[in-house]
């Protein structure tokens, strides 16, 4: 069975994140698992002190199958990749950082060769959600969707998809439309790649 990872960085419970990720997720085919990994529910830790520690003992010993390493099991063997994260700060909430550190693992999701880097995740597709209170699409202030690219190619993930809804906090901005706009391209996304 096809898996879909659904990682859900939204902080708020009246998330407008999360409503692009509930239009996009509704498409999913019934055979496809969706597995949701809530990052506020999770005892993620950065990669400090005794843990970066543990973590640099466990690879010297080659030893990949640690409870460290689970999320990057989990992330390497997904079929698709959804994340939806608010965009705070010119990039997203520092907990998907925190676990896209935790993801980054030699042999696991990437691996160092003769010839540099090689990703290891057998995912086709990356899709990231996200909801701005101003205008950044495509502009140099935007650090998150550059970032979640380029880790896609990091890891070996073949597409990366980006569906945003900008000028959510804008007075005078239509927000109610363009959030409708962006959710009816989720909509046509999912349809596209879960059928």
């Amino acid at each position: 069975m096809k898996k879909i990872l659904y990682v859900d960085c939204c902080i708020r419970k009246e998330s407008r994140t999360q409503t692009l990720a509930q239009n996009l997720l509704k498409t999913v085919n019934k055979d496809i698992e969706v597995v949701h990994l809530k990052l506020t529910n999770l005892d993620l830790k950065p990669l400090i002190n005794e843990r970066f520690k543990q973590r640099e003992e466990l690879l010297a010993e080659e030893n990949l199958t640690h409870q460290q390493f689970k999320y990057a099991h989990q992330f390497a063997k997904a079929d698709h990749i959804i994340i939806a994260a608010p965009f705070w700060d010119l990039s997203f909430p520092s907990l998907l950082k925190i676990y896209i550190e935790n993801c980054a693992v030699d042999g696991i999701t990437f691996k160092s060769t003769d010839k540099g880097l090689q990703g290891l995740c057998t995912a086709n597709n990356l899709i990231y959600l996200t909801t701005r209170g101003g205008f950044y699409q495509g502009k140099p202030e935007d650090q998150a969707t550059p970032y979640l690219k380029h880790i896609c190619t990091f890891f070996g993930i073949k597409n990366f998809y980006s569906i945003a809804a900008d000028g959510m906090d804008i007075v005078g901005h239509d927000a109610k439309t363009t959030l409708e706009i962006a959710q009816k391209d989720a909509e046509k996304l999912g349809k596209k790649l879960f059928k």
